[in-house]
Order: C-alpha cells, then sequence, then structure tokens
C-alpha cells in the first residue's frame, strides 16, 4: 500500500511539474514573441497588434463579406489605386527602333520611348529569329539589387560581350544568364525596359544639388568603381525620392506601376505579340512590381513573382530594413494584407517562387503569405490557377527555379 502510495505521489509530482513547467515555457514564449529586438522597439507589437491586427484586413477576400471574387476585385482593387495615387503618363508612348541585330537565334530590337517626364526610355525586345504568327508575349521586368545604373541588362543577354558589372549581377542572382534572353529562346516575344529610376531612367548625380550627392557619380559603363560609387548615392537618395515623391502626392509604385502599364501598352502593341496571351514576372524588385503590376491590371494573364512575397508584419516588425523605398503605400495595410495585392488577380494563372533561406524575409512569412494567397484563389474556385514553390538557397532566380 505505501509502495502504491509514493507510485502515485511520485505521478502527481511530475505531472504538477510538467504543467508548471509547460506554463512557465509559453509564458516565456509570449514574453519572447513581445519582447524581441524589432525594428521599431517596445512599440513593434502595439503596431502589430492594435494597429496592424492579425486578422484579414478591412478588404481581404478572405473575410467573407463579397458574394464573388469579380465584386470583390472591383472594391479592393478601387482601393488600392486610391493608395497609390497613380501619375498620369498618358497613352502608349511613340516607340523609336534605335537599332537591330540577330544574336543567339533571337531577332533583337533595342527600343526607346519618351514619357511625359525625365529622359528616353529605353528597353529591348526579343523573339526568336523567323517565328510566324503572334507569340505569346511577356514583359519582363527586372530586379533592384541595390544596382540603378543598370536596368533591362541585368536580365538580357544580346551579344558575345556584356558589360562587366551585367556579368557580375549576372553571376550574383541568375547563375550566370539573362533569365528574359533564355525565355525567349522558347518561343516568347519578351520585352525588357528600364524603370524608374533605373539606367536610362535614373537619377543623374549632376542634377541634384552638390549637398545630397554623398559621393557620387555619373559614371561611364566600364568604369565599376565609378558604379558602385553612383549606386551608393541612389541608395542614400532613396529616402529623399520616398519624401519628394509623398510630398508630390504621389508614392513610389504609383509612378514604376504606370511606367511598367506604358511599357505593356507598347508591348501589346506590337503586332508579332498576342495581345490575349501576354503575361509579366521577375526577381526581387521584378517581384515586387510583378504584385503590383499583375494584381492591377487585367492584361496579364500569367504572373510569376519570385523572390518578394512576404505580409506587411514582416516589413513591420523584422524586415523592412532590407527593402528599398520602392515597396510602401501609406495607408494600404489597413485594408489589404502585400499578398493580397498580387490575389487581386485570382482566378488568373499566378506562381510565387520562395527560397527557404531567402534573407530578406522571414520563412514563416512566406508561408503565411502563401496561404492568404492560396486561400483566396480556393474561395474564387481556382485554387489550381495558383501555385507557390519553395527552393533551398538564399536570394536568386537560378536555372532550377
Amino acid at each position: 500500500m505505501k509502495t502504491k502510495q509514493s507510485h502515485w505521489l511520485l505521478i502527481f509530482l511530475f505531472v504538477s511539474f510538467g504543467a508548471v513547467a509547460a506554463v512557465s515555457f509559453s509564458a516565456a514564449q509570449s514574453a519572447d514573441a513581445s519582447e524581441r529586438p524589432n525594428m521599431v522597439g517596445s512599440y513593434g507589437p502595439w503596431l502589430a497588434d492594435q494597429v496592424l491586427g492579425d486578422g484579414p484586413a478591412r478588404l481581404s477576400f478572405r473575410t467573407g463579406q463579397w458574394k464573388n471574387v469579380e465584386e470583390w476585385r472591383t472594391t479592393a482593387r478601387k482601393r488600392l489605386l486610391e493608395c497609390l495615387a497613380p501619375v498620369d503618363l498618358g497613352g502608349t508612348p511613340e516607340v523609336t527602333v534605335e537599332s537591330r541585330h540577330s544574336y543567339d537565334g533571337l531577332d533583337i530590337e533595342f527600343l526607346s520611348w519618351q514619357l511625359p517626364m525625365g529622359p528616353r526610355t529605353e528597353a529591348v525586345f526579343l523573339r526568336p529569329s523567323g517565328a510566324q504568327g503572334p507569340l505569346p508575349g511577356i514583359l519582363a521586368l527586372h530586379d533592384h539589387g541595390g544596382n540603378k545604373f543598370l536596368g533591362w541588362r541585368k536580365i538580357t543577354r544580346t551579344d558575345d560581350e556584356p558589360w562587366d558589372v551585367q556579368a557580375q549581377h549576372q553571376a550574383k542572382s541568375y547563375e550566370g544568364v539573362g533569365w528574359a534572353t533564355e525565355v525567349a529562346k522558347r518561343g516568347y516575344a519578351v520585352l525588357v525596359h528600364d524603370t524608374f529610376p533605373f539606367a536610362s531612367r535614373r537619377v543623374l548625380v549632376k542634377d541634384v544639388p552638390r549637398r545630397i550627392r554623398a559621393g557620387g557619380i555619373d559614371p561611364d559603363p566600364d568604369d565599376l568603381k565609378g558604379i558602385e560609387k553612383y549606386n551608393a548615392f541612389a541608395g542614400e537618395h532613396e529616402h529623399i525620392m520616398e519624401k519628394s515623391l509623398l510630398s508630390a502626392g504621389t508614392t513610389w509604385p504609383g509612378v514604376y506601376l504606370v511606367e511598367d502599364q506604358r511599357a505593356l501598352d507598347v508591348l501589346c502593341s506590337r503586332p508579332e505579340v498576342d495581345a490575349g496571351r501576354v503575361g509579366c514576372g521577375g526577381l526581387s524588385g521584378g517581384g515586387m512590381r510583378t504584385v503590383f503590376l499583375a494584381g492591377a491590371d487585367d492584361r496579364i494573364k500569367c504572373a510569376v513573382a519570385v523572390g518578394f512575397m512576404t505580409t506587411w508584419r514582416d516589413f513591420l516588425l523584422d524586415k523592412c530594413f532590407t527593402h528599398t523605398w520602392m515597396t510602401y503605400v501609406p495607408l494600404l495595410p489597413r485594408d489589404l494584407d502585400f499578398p493580397e495585392i498580387l490575389a487581386l488577380r485570382a482566378p488568373a494563372a499566378t506562381m510565387v517562387l520562395n527560397c527557404t533561406e531567402d534573407p530578406l524575409y522571414t520563412l514563416s512569412e512566406m508561408q503565411r503569405a502563401d496561404a492568404m494567397i492560396r486561400e483566396t484563389f480556393e474561395r474564387a474556385g481556382a485554387a489550381e490557377h495558383y501555385r507557390c514553390n519553395y527552393y533551398p538557397g538564399g536570394h536568386k532566380f537560378d536555372i532550377a527555379m
């Protein structure tokens, strides 16, 4: 009897201690969640929980307040555009063909056009040599990559002698290839353009006051040290550009989205292109541009966002310091979470490619963003039209991807 009592006493103590330990561990976890370092210190948990909130945003399709996806898209896209405050860049620009040549099985045209502000936009159009009939088109969107000296050259090869800075960029992010050139070889008509403020559309050091030049120069393409200085200046200039754009009554996405739409006009107007079969895609800043363009413009029938998918919560607490000012849209987070901008295109074909060790995002928030888009497509009756793939490694768009 005494042995049995001792046995039950031990069990009671073990279970009780385990329960206390579990409570203590849970409390510690809770404390860690609220006290761990974040981008705004002790204000972070309150901003995340009380201002941003943890449930579906006000205009999320996941709230269930809309009868169908079309009704939701009309309402939510209207709000998106209100927050973006897009600029007016007129209609389809008049395009000049600067030169033509053939390379690696492709016919290549170097183009330019003038928008109402800034220098001429430079672009390149690629299609398989001798291709007959209208081809499906792709608007290939270049990345940010901390390199505003380059634009369309980041993702193309148009000859056997790329600029050194171009080859270095492709080696770092694209496993040494120009993905826009490679996809053109597969039977697509591809347009790649410089967008604001990159390459031909970049802000020149000579055009800003001396006090904000930050040691930058306007270099030649073969001046690698000079390009480093320019890109350092351009990085420092981002917060000034953001303040100026907000002071003008617009946003950074409200400028480059419209520039991308004018490029889309150019692509869709080409006789070589089937305007009813047009897609877009890109890595990093190109993925960001894909989110906005594909979410806002129904002409994009297929979209592939690479290396740019997470939540506003991730930006708020952990990762805003790794990202450009080009990402953010004042007031929108209360209405739509970031992945829901892309989900506005449901039920149109959509793909997201993530890397599990990408330092620009937290994996849990990438997965949470994936779940938001997936639920939206499921509610739209189009689960099969959305796919999210995960790959090992860091921030990249390699050949396997």
